[in-house]
């Protein structure tokens, strides 16, 4: 009875993933723009495409340029709606629901105490031992994304990380750092990335293995260069709280938590812990085993978006909750979210005026014209500069693969560049700007989770994103110098 009418009494109270209104704007408008900058080069630059294997890949020289043909101002106007039942609309439509029903969740696990019970069990656990625990959740986040190629599923933990850093002293930033950033980092250190080096390498025609031990060395580097940057801030912080970011919200979030560091855990709250451990455990079996499945790797969203809603309705009955107070925790939860599904959905949007307008294969041919003539290093720096521009309006690992990896394979052979060469610069450049790039949706709904607008995320990682930059490409000038 406690627990229904505690969900009663907090329905009307904000939920605990909502989404920061400045975030929205500041988020919505840099969106707009890029859309339109995406209309308005469709009157600049001629139509033209490739032909293309049956797989989707680009034949080199079929390249075939026609007129300039801007595209229709209903189309750009109306492209955020028709982007759910265009080409790859069942991948929007997925992303959208597992937000929707993780911010449900989170919420029934807040209203319940789930949040505090669990919290509270693992800072007495940790309090001595921070530094150790954010070096291991760290290093446990960059092992997902670099082996199993885990990232849009672990969106799902960011609520409870961000809570347990700020239980333990640290701020919102550093639980983004180790849980956002450390497995965007991990899935671009690509160890056995199946999604990423993985593809690739099946392109390729050479086993995941070959020059392996490169890609370890990557992932050893960034991880020292991400745990040492999160140490310096929580140093930082430690002296003088008000220099986070996130100060007053932060503040505001532990005052509605109201954590008590130092009085024992009541029988309610081991009761919560324990059944809250259990669900979480289940769930992170689940996102193993999709990601060690082949079978239903490719269902990995509906998967977890099914468990995580079924499960916390079991969890509603052992805790001997009503489900219509469940219910109408998970609905508001829900519908506090539903704002990120518009700038999704205009993320989605530029890529597909590009492709309506004909454009994408006219700017992909003229990078491509760059590769030819030039010396080994600066042709892989060129490749580097092409994904990354990808990047902006494809963030799928798999689908820029599909489109260019043949292409760049031929490229490199031509340049006397190994293969192996060509997956890590690929690698390299498809994944560390995840997490700076507006255009990702995985990046608009761990920040919307957050409460963190995108221009103090900026701020927060824009250091970290120049070291990883000038250490990724002075890995790519080893490589190329000792014939990787």
């Amino acid at each position: 009875m406690q627990g229904q009418e505690q969900i009663k009494e907090q329905n009307q109270e904000k939920s605990f993933t909502h989404i920061n209104r400045r975030t929205f704007l500041l988020v919505l408008l840099m969106l707009v723009c890029l859309l339109a900058v995406s209309a308005l080069l469709s009157y600049l630059i001629p139509r033209g495409s490739f032909e293309r294997t049956e797989d989707g890949a680009i034949i080199p020289g079929t390249y075939l340029e026609g007129e300039v043909q801007g595209i229709a101002l209903w189309r750009v106007i109306t492209a955020p709606a028709r982007v759910f039942v265009a080409d790859g609309g069942i991948t929007v439509i997925m992303i959208c629901l597992f937000l929707l029903v993780m911010s449900g969740v989170f919420n029934v696990i807040d209203k319940t105490g789930g949040v505090r019970a669990v919290i509270r069990y693992v800072t007495r656990r940790f309090a001595d031992r921070r530094r150790l625990l954010l070096c291991v959740v760290t290093l446990l986040f960059m092992c997902f994304g670099s082996f199993f190629g885990m990232f849009e599923e672990l969106a799902s933990l960011i609520p409870i990380i961000v809570m347990l850093a700020l239980s333990l002293g640290f701020d919102t930033m550093t639980g983004l750092g180790v849980c956002l950033m450390a497995t965007c980092f991990g899935f671009s250190c690509a160890i056995t990335n199946p999604f990423s080096v993985g593809l690739a390498s099946e392109f390729a025609g050479i086993p995941v293995a070959r020059g392996m031990w490169l890609r370890i060395v990557l992932f050893v580097l960034v991880y020292a260069a991400v745990l040492g940057f999160l140490w310096l801030h929580a140093r930082r912080i430690a002296a003088d709280p008000t220099r986070s970011l996130s100060y007053e919200a932060d503040r505001r979030r532990l005052s509605d938590l109201h954590l008590d560091a130092d009085a024992p855990l009541s029988e309610e709250e081991r009761h919560l812990a324990r059944v809250y451990g259990i669900y979480f455990a289940v769930q992170l079996a689940v996102l193993l085993s999709v990601a060690l499945i082949p079978a239903i790797s490719g269902y990995a969203i509906p998967i977890l978006s099914l468990t995580f809603l079924c499960g916390i309705f079991v969890v509603g009955r052992v805790l001997h909750r009503r489900m219509g107070g469940i219910g109408r925790g998970f609905l508001q939860g829900a519908v506090s979210m539903l704002p990120a599904v518009l700038m999704i959905a205009l993320a989605s949007s530029v890529k597909l005026v590009m492709e309506e307008g004909g454009i994408t294969d006219t700017v992909l041919n003229a990078i491509i014209g760059l590769l030819g003539g030039k010396s080994p290093f600066l042709t892989v720096l060129l490749i580097y500069a092409l994904i990354l521009f990808l990047q902006v309006f494809i963030g799928s690992a798999s689908a820029k693969i599909m489109l260019v990896m043949p292409l760049l394979l031929a490229v490199g052979g031509a340049m006397g560049l190994s293969p192996a060469v060509i997956i890590l610069t690929y690698c390299m450049a498809d994944g560390f700007t995840d997490v700076i790039l507006p255009t990702n949706p995985v990046l608009l709904i761990g920040l919307s989770m957050a409460g963190v607008s995108y221009g103090k995320w900026v701020r927060f990682t824009w250091k970290i994103q120049l070291l990883i930059f000038a250490l990724t490409v002075g890995i790519l000038w080893f490589a190329v110098k000792i014939g990787y």
